[in-house]
């Protein structure tokens, strides 16, 4: 007998794990850069925990799953929480701009371009992590601002403007179309927030 106290099933000793304040956003961002630069298939959750400096078994105690870290690593990059009630603060004029606004800053912004761009590659080739973006890029985000609306047909609607906003992230970052991939961001907003306010707002 060692004489250590029991520990409840998979949560690592406290000493093994590299637990302690922070530990959970170490992990976290670790998962960004593990499935920014490995892509969802290659990116385990062994890997993460090496990354962060964790015991696998802290991973699973935080997240359960490699799925459930994903979609905490898309959280992180997109903070719904806090989007939504900025998209819809000013009432439906102008839904439209801050809702392309808002998905071109991701873009543009290199500290979460990376990731993001990761989970939008690792989505068009691996069904486990589209199941993860669909869930939630619409009904964490997208869908929450159409129901807030009140328009019919929420769901339809937000996968139209996803389709247009993932659309541009593709072909602008991903596959570098010209001249979309050198266009003024400002540009792209002015051009695609009417069909976002009209797929939003018009009964």
């Amino acid at each position: 007998m060692s004489g250590t106290a029991p520990r409840r099933r998979g949560r690592p000793a406290r000493t093994a794990a590299g637990e302690g304040p922070g530990a959970r956003e170490r992990i976290l961002e670790a998962a960004r850069t593990e499935f920014a630069e490995r892509g969802y298939e290659k990116t385990t959750v062994r890997g993460i925990a090496r990354a962060a400096g964790v015991d696998a078994a802290l991973v699973h105690h935080y997240f359960g799953t490699k799925d459930a870290v994903f979609a905490a690593a898309i959280e992180v990059s997109f903070e719904p929480a806090l989007v939504v009630p900025q998209i819809l603060g000013q009432g439906k004029e102008g839904i439209g701009e801050r809702l392309a606004r808002f998905f071109i800053g991701v873009w543009e912004n290199p500290a979460t371009r990376a990731p993001v761009l990761a989970i939008i590659r690792s989505a068009l080739t691996h069904e486990a992590a589209a199941k993860v973006l669909r869930g939630f890029v619409l009904r964490r985000l997208l869908e929450q601002v159409a129901a807030e609306l009140d328009v019919p047909d929420p769901q339809f609607r937000a996968e139209l403007a996803a389709s247009h906003m993932v659309g541009i992230a593709i072909l602008r970052y991903l596959i570098q179309v010209e001249p979309l991939a050198s266009a003024d961001p400002e540009e792209i907003v002015a051009m695609v927030a009417p069909t976002l306010q009209r797929y939003l707002t018009e009964g």
